[in-house]
């Protein structure tokens, strides 16, 4: 009697084996971006409540990648949270992407002519990625911002960024609604829109309060991709610029990052 084929690896080919494999390998993936995404440490039966996941196929990938060092576990309460090899391989990101050594001197520039912080940032789908920080000297936030994610809508950065898309792709990627990350942060799609016609016709993007209280912040596209994929944008606390000072940072930015896409095509970035 022939032996019974998994149908889905029958449809394409694919061997049960390896079909079994890929998806292991999905998982393994899906289950560290889900510690990634939350800033506690997970116990199994959290992880199978957010990724619906088999009790008995976590044991498994929760004993492999803790054993590979992606994860730590604290032995006292049977949790976990991210290991020591996310940050090595976050790090390896980093020092393999050309662009990071002349997007920081251009950080450090900004913060000595503005005083204040200075980001360098890569969209990621719908979200924006920080990929370098360079704090103000005034700052009391010592946390570094590189690696964590915001929503491309609620900040300069992303609205910067998305402004580079037409209408047409910004209507394929974005949701109808958006989350509000703040009582200030645009939530239509209409409301984006108009957001990214001023972006496109003052060189800059800009919001007050939209991704965090008590921040505003400017942001200019480096023109070195098209569409444009990075972005630097300077962060201020509201109560200390106005209006005035705001557009002169945002046109700071603006001919800063025009200066820095030029100097990646010389160097044969792309």
């Amino acid at each position: 009697m022939p032996q019974k084929v998994d149908n889905a690896a029958a449809a394409d080919g694919t061997a049960p084996a390896e079909s079994s494999g890929v998806k292991s390998a999905r998982r393994a993936v899906d289950l560290i971006e889900t510690f990634a995404a939350n800033d506690v440490w997970l116990s199994l039966s959290d992880l199978h409540a957010r990724t619906g996941f088999p009790r008995s196929s976590l044991h498994g990938l929760l004993r492999t990648l803790l054993e590979a060092g992606w994860l730590e576990a604290d032995a006292n309460t049977a949790r976990y949270r991210l290991g020591v090899r996310a940050l090595i391989c976050g790090t390896a990101y980093l020092d393999r992407d050309a662009v990071v050594p002349f997007a920081t001197e251009a950080l450090e520039r900004i913060r000595e002519k503005t005083g204040f912080t200075a980001h360098f940032a890569r969209r990621n789908g719908t979200e924006v990625v920080y990929l370098e920080t360079r704090e103000s000297q005034r700052s009391t936030h010592l946390v570094s911002r590189v690696g964590r994610t915001l929503p491309a809508h609620a900040t300069a950065l992303g609205k910067a960024l998305l402004a580079e898309l037409t209408h047409d792709e910004i209507e394929a990627l974005m949701p109808a609604t958006l989350p509000a990350l703040t009582p200030n942060t645009i939530t239509t799609l209409e409301g984006l829109h108009a957001e990214f016609a001023a972006t496109r016709e003052r060189g800059y993007a800009a919001e007050v309060e939209e991704g965090t209280l008590g921040v505003r912040c400017v942001a200019a596209v480096i023109p070195y991709r098209i569409p444009g994929t990075d972005a630097i944008s300077c962060s201020m606390p509201v109560g200390q610029v106005t209006d005035d000072d705001a557009r002169r940072v945002g046109e700071l930015l603006a001919e800063t990052t025009a200066e820095l896409g030029q100097q990646l095509r010389r160097a044969g970035i792309r």
